[in-house]
């Protein structure tokens, strides 16, 4: 397992253990699950939620449902996976609560805020360009449709293989990369034209 999702350090017990154990009620057990896998998890909700405070309450909700299911947890299956899954249902759970705000109520949801990525030591014209870039591809990832989005989130920027996306989704590997293909060939062509809007505007 990669280090940044949860490796088990030397001496404690793996996730599987963990989650039987928390499985019977044991809250301390389920809490050291928490220390091992917050960092990643967060990172993974930021990616589809750009408003930190809103990540962090979907963090804790992704838990609670986590805590509340833990009895039917597949120790056979990676717990990574397990629970990216019930994050990504809140993240979507999320999205289509805004879309209801919206349709009935005409109410805008957050606007989409790119994360800074930009290297502080980066001269500032360079610093200026890479952020630009970076917001236009954020940008375009965000206005892909969930399908598409999503395994190409869990691929490209989580690491995931396409099996381990699959799993996460609910559908096959094959199908993972279908998406994928189709999303790079969307952000292409999205970037394309910001290019050429960038051109006409100049």
């Amino acid at each position: 397992m990669r280090p940044d999702l949860g490796a088990v350090p030397a001496g404690e017990p793996t996730d599987a253990a963990l989650a039987l154990r928390a499985g019977a009620g044991e809250q301390a057990a389920f809490a050291l699950l928490m220390r091992r896998h917050k960092g990643w998890l967060h990172r993974f909700i930021r990616r589809h939620v750009s408003e930190p405070e809103e990540a962090y309450d979907l963090l804790q909700e992704s838990f609670t449902s986590a805590w509340t299911a833990i009895a039917r947890y597949d120790p056979e299956r990676p717990f990574h996976v397990w629970l990216r899954r019930i994050a990504l249902n809140k993240c979507r759970d999320r999205a289509r609560r805004a879309m209801v705000r919206r349709t009935l109520f005409g109410l805008a949801g957050p606007a989409f805020k790119p994360l800074d990525v930009v290297d502080p030591a980066a001269r500032p014209d360079a610093a200026a360009e890479t952020s630009e870039t970076m917001r236009k591809l954020e940008a375009a990832i965000a206005s892909l449709p969930a399908q598409l989005r999503e395994p190409l989130i869990l691929t490209a920027l989580e690491g995931l293989s396409q099996k381990e996306a699959g799993d996460v989704l609910g559908i096959n590997a094959k199908a993972v990369e279908t998406r994928v293909y189709r999303a790079k060939k969307q952000l292409a062509a999205v970037l394309d034209r910001s290019d050429l809007d960038d051109v006409r505007e100049g």
